[in-house]
């Protein structure tokens, strides 16, 4: 520990065990009193004080943590290590494909590839895969799951081999739960410990994830929240993930829900007056007395939502309500012991009236929530349940509108890419459709719910609303309504302790009844892996170009994302999903319209089957301890399909050339024991010119893959019809798809090009114009460098790590930009591709930059953090010379670089030959 670092070591004692801790009240004696220090801040500066004897780290960093208070924002960036990584199955695959890489190119180096293993823990929960191709019948979930294992057999078999290859990584296998919910109930401990030089150390639970909703876990008093896979692997591998110190929003909670508002009504209204406070990229954290009566579930149901109103993590500290939980799903007694005593004695803990300093605070009443739904298109449009309908008309008014005007210019619709056709007249769409299901007539109106969906994360782990959801059917099952012929049903909760609950209140029959049977435990419809609709309804809907809903217990509703054919999509509870799975249309108001008729003809309402709150908690007093203990007790065996995967016990895994999947990604081939000295950039050419606020949705790989397009053909070429291509996202541990689909995006403009959009550009050398892929590789046959210059805001968006890989992969040495998003930068330098920054007033505008010109970058191998490199820009006019920003901004950035990237330089530090 550095001399001048605050020497804040102590023990204290929980359940006759001793711990040993950084305490946070000692070292406010030397950096100065930290009592209203926002709680999420609190647990940094513990971070900053644990790894204090690292470079990473240094004493500014703790003291601008504790001056933030001054103005409730800093500017400072600081490294910042978590206790854990969490993935799933999509996202977490390139992490496991990097590590047997890294694995390979050690025993490629004579050393023993076992040293290669994740420095801190990590959980991959394989929860994206299943899909509900099979619903409404009892064999619904069994005949889903060997759909599953036999269209994912390839990756389950490469995740298999890792399970068993590798220490410190841990996979829960398909049909357990969503990994968000796996989490919270099982895999978080609010206070993590490890062993230490013969004692036991304690500091708080904390985690990075693969996955946007990682931010579920804040409910349970762990911070965390989602990053690339980049930034995933760096953490996993012992390194910081780099961050500004973000604003904190405090949010004051007070009162108590009112009789018939669920969870989701809450959540759906702090969603929304987030969003419109304006809150990306910072940290919100709850406070306020309202907290006391907020059970955790809900809590951990608002965590969930971070995403959707755009903070980095919507964190609730610890109190009682924490330790009732963790009791609650089998934590031991010891456990609880230590989370209440250490983060008594950090500050940590909830007191009342507590009110930490914050950048800014909100402030709601929880009395004033009424029932809502979030939609058409975006979760934070929250809209009360009387006004769906209102709602819902001037979607179809919009919609309509841009028909009309898709009609009359030829152009495409919406950003979905689906051309309007069928509009008979403004601002209205075509009539009614006439159905003919299994001998069923009816017809298919605009506004027909065609999914309700119990589905993810968000709701699935709330025993309140699954339980209310329970009720509602029992009642309506009483009075003989019935679920309308056109509703695709489906339960998908996110364990199985939630199918244990159910059948132990008996409401599972009752669910079943009204279609509502088990598909799977994952994210299903809320991810879009909802399944084909029955052949006639998507007839219906194309030969009408009708407007239907679908409604899930969600927390995503984009355009598109549910299913293609679905226009408007709504996040409701899981109560509401059963009410309009009942009344089929979201043209009528739930508030007072009948869902139906009893068996007597006699209307019903939704007031007539909504279950009180008394009704709900008797109900969920029926969730005990037992259930999680026989769930979690063997959560990483699997079932018989799932341990029956053979695959070898080698250390090393053996890639099969044969695999569409999964590949050896050429990330490390040829590297030696010592990086090699960096190479000037001698007369590159322009793969791209870009404009402002390029994403890495342009960048990177995602959606449906074309038939037409370069990894169309490469799977095509390997006997892959396209109707089994999947997606991009389903092949990201196949770096020949990905590297394929970089740059590919069908919106992205290059300007070496007149009036193209998409993922095509010019091969300077010849003229013609080809996919970005195919002329990268014709570049590389040439034995040219390549560059790619843009405009301002370069990376924005989700941290995407194939958009720093596959830039790599396509042979681009560096990217000359206005700016860059801080993530995709660091992204960039964690793959050895330098961001260079124009001077200030400069720009590729301001030079006339056609394409056509050749680079140079000089200085590669003198370079210092946030120092100047040399570009000269050659045309036939002549030579233009910059003075360009290297925004490699640190000194672990420069290593990074110097290695070659970050997997390289701590492959190379795990041998110990950096």
């Amino acid at each position: 520990m550095n001399a001048t670092t605050p020497n804040c070591r102590q023990t204290l004692d929980a359940a006759g065990i001793t711990y040993h801790y950084f305490s946070l009240p000692k070292a406010a004696e030397t950096l100065g009193d930290i009592a209203r220090l926002p709680k999420t801040l609190k647990i940094l500066l513990e971070n900053q004080l644990r790894f204090a004897g690292d470079d990473s780290v240094s004493v500014e960093d703790m003291q601008a943590l504790v001056d933030w208070q001054r103005q409730g924002r800093s500017d400072r960036e600081i490294g910042y290590r978590p206790a854990r990584v969490l993935m799933q199955d999509f996202t977490g695959v390139p992490g496991v494909v990097d590590l047997a890489s890294m694995r390979a190119a050690v025993e490629a180096l004579g050393e023993d590839p076992a040293r290669i293993n994740p420095l801190s823990p990590v959980d991959l929960v394989i929860d994206h895969s299943v899909m509900v191709d099979k619903f409404g019948n009892p064999t619904a979930f069994r005949d889903n799951v060997a759909i599953e294992m036999e269209r994912n057999h390839e990756r389950y078999e490469f995740l298999r081999w890792g399970q068993q290859a590798f220490d410190n990584f841990r996979v829960v296998p398909p049909g357990t739960g969503i990994c968000h919910q796996v989490n919270l109930e099982y895999l978080g401990k609010t206070v993590w410990t490890k062993e230490e030089d013969g004692t036991t150390l304690a500091y708080p639970d904390t985690l990075v994830g693969t996955d946007s909703h990682t931010t579920m876990i804040n409910g349970l008093g762990v911070l965390g929240w989602g990053v690339g896979g980049i930034e995933a692997e760096a953490a996993m591998l012992g390194q910081p993930v780099s961050m500004l110190i973000p604003e904190v929003i405090g949010f004051q909670l007070t009162g108590k829900l009112r009789e018939g508002i669920t969870a989701t009504d809450l959540v759906l209204t702090v969603t929304e007056m987030l969003r419109q406070k304006g809150v990306v990229g910072k940290f919100v954290e709850f406070y306020g007395d309202g907290l006391a009566d907020l059970p955790l579930a809900d809590r951990a149901t608002i965590a969930n939502m971070a995403p959707e109103y755009g903070a980095t993590c919507g964190f609730f500290p610890v109190d009682d309500e924490t330790l009732t939980y963790l009791r609650l799903t089998g934590r031991d007694d010891a456990q609880l012991a230590l989370v209440e005593a250490y983060c008594k004695a950090q500050g940590l803990w909830r007191e009342p009236g507590d009110e930490p300093t914050f950048s800014d605070t909100l402030h709601l009443d929880l009395g004033e929530v009424e029932a809502s739904l979030a939609g058409p298109k975006r979760p934070q449009d929250r809209v009360a349940l009387p006004q769906v309908p209102a709602a819902f008309a001037r979607f179809l008014r919009d919609d309509g509108k841009a028909a009309d005007t898709a009609n009359e210019n030829g152009k495409l619709a919406s950003e979905g890419g689906q051309t309007a056709v069928g509009v008979e007249r403004s601002y209205e769409h075509a009539d009614s459709q006439a159905v003919d299901l299994d001998g069923q007539q009816f017809s298919l109106d605009p506004g027909a719910v065609v999914i309700a969906a119990i589905t993810s994360c968000t709701n699935t782990s709330n025993p309140s609303v699954m339980m209310a959801a329970g009720l509602l059917a029992r009642k309506a099952r009483e009075r003989g309504l019935t679920t309308q012929p056109w509703v695709k049903t489906s339960l998908a909760p996110g364990s199985k302790v939630v199918t244990d609950y159910l059948e132990a209140g008996g409401f599972r029959e009752d669910l079943e009844a009204l279609g509502f049977h088990l598909v799977g435990y994952g994210c299903t419809t809320c991810i879009g892996n909802s399944g084909p609709l029955a052949e006639p309804i998507e007839r219906a809907i194309e030969a009408g170009d009708l407007a239907v809903a679908s409604v899930l217990s969600g927390n995503r509703n984009f355009e598109g994302r549910v299913h293609p054919l679905v226009k408007t999509n709504w996040l409701a509870s899981p109560p509401l999903v059963v009410a309009y799975a009942l009344a089929g249309n979201m043209r009528l108001d739930l508030s007072r319209d009948p869902l139906g008729s009893d068996r007597d003809g006699n209307p019903v309402t939704l007031k007539d089957l909504w279950p009180s709150q008394a009704e709900i908690a008797e109900a969920v007093t029926r969730v005990n301890t037992a259930m999680f203990h026989k769930e979690y007790a063997e959560v990483f065996d699997g079932d018989d399909a799932w341990r029956s995967i053979e695959v070898p016990e080698s250390r090393v895994y053996q890639w099969s050339t044969d695999s569409t999947y999964i590949q050896h990604p050429p990330f490390f081939a040829g590297m030696g024991r010592q990086p090699e000295a960096i190479d000037d950039v001698e007369g590159a050419h322009i793969l791209a010119l870009l404009g402002d606020s390029v994403t890495t949705d342009h960048i990177s790989p995602a959606g449906a893959i074309k038939p037409d397009s370069p990894a169309g053909r490469y799977l095509q070429e390997r006997g892959v019809k396209p109707v089994d291509f999947n997606s991009y996202g389903s092949r990201r541990g196949n770096h020949e798809i990905m590297m394929r689909g970089t740059f590919a995006n069908v919106r992205i403009r290059n300007e070496m090009l007149d009036g193209v959009v998409g993922g095509e550009t010019r091969h300077v050398p010849s003229g013609e114009q080809l996919a970005i892929y195919d002329a990268a590789m014709r570049y590389q046959q040439e034995g040219t460098p390549l560059v790619v210059i843009a405009g301002k805001e370069y990376g924005t968006g989700s941290s995407r790590d194939w958009a720093a890989k596959g830039t790599r992969l396509l042979g681009v040495r560096a990217v000359l930009a206005e700016s860059f998003e801080r993530i995709h930068r660091s992204n960039l330098i964690g793959m050895g591709v330098v961001p260079l920054q124009f001077p200030e007033g400069e720009s590729r505008e301001t030079l006339g930059l056609t394409g056509d010109e050749r680079v140079s970058i000089a200085g590669l191998s003198e370079l210092t953090p946030g120092g100047k490199v040399r570009v000269t820009i050659a045309s036939d006019q002549g030579e233009k010379h910059l003075e360009a920003l290297c925004r490699i901004d640190t000194a672990n950035e420069l290593e990074y670089y110097r290695h070659g990237g970050i997997l390289h330089y701590v492959l190379r530090k795990m041998i110990g030959s950096a």
